[in-house]
């Protein structure tokens, strides 16, 4: 059995080097029970819930004779991976072989920090199943009418230098299209004011 995170098709992808003890996905009905006066209560079948599922365990400072493969990522460069995936707002797919869990997910939470002076980095990863729309659009006035188009990502550097009238919340809205990443850049940056940048100043953005 292996897990894997994989993002934009295959295009960047981790594969787990320490297994979960355990997995469970949650899946269910949008049910609804109603009272009627001549039947009593009755349940209505709704539409299937989205599933979820948690994943916990940790990414190794060493190669312990558990771990699933050897040359695995180091902890923080894994912790870094899966941020760089959330902060993008778009979904993760994880695959776990030998089973039928081939799901495309949204990153809910992701708690992560060292508990034995290990260097081991112990995490959860909490995910709630994503569900790709196809959009119609409707033809406009003129008659044109649009499919839906894929978007077209764009790449976030790994560092960026700073220009005048450049502030950390309009960086971070710039390259990873989601301004609250400001704060990601400003502890990944050792800056304690993340409204004080110089230009000519390089910043780490992943």
């Amino acid at each position: 059995m292996e897990f894997w995170l994989s993002f934009r098709n295959n295009k960047e992808r981790l594969r787990l080097p320490v297994l979960p003890p355990d997995f469970e996905v949650d899946t269910g009905k949008n049910n609804t029970k109603v009272m009627l006066q001549e039947l009593g209560e009755i349940n209505l079948i709704g539409k299937s819930r989205l599933r979820a599922m948690s994943i916990q365990t940790f990414f190794p400072a060493q190669e312990y004779s558990f771990c699933e493969y050897r040359g695995f990522p180091k902890p923080y460069d894994c912790v870094k991976q899966i941020e760089k995936w959330e902060a993008t707002e778009e979904p993760i797919r994880l695959i776990i072989t030998g089973t039928n869990i081939n799901i495309p997910f949204a990153i809910e939470n992701f708690k992560y920090g060292e508990r034995d002076g290990t260097g081991d980095v112990y995490y959860s990863l909490d995910l709630s199943e994503y569900v790709f729309m196809n959009v119609k659009v409707k033809s406009n006035e003129k008659g044109y009418s649009q499919s839906g188009a894929r978007p077209v990502f764009k790449e976030i550097p790994e560092k960026y230098i700073v220009q005048a009238g450049d502030t950390l919340g309009n960086i971070a809205k710039k390259l990873t299209g989601n301004f609250d990443n400001y704060k990601l850049i400003a502890a990944r940056n050792n800056i304690k004011d993340p409204n004080v940048v110089t230009p000519g100043q390089e910043l780490i953005i992943w």
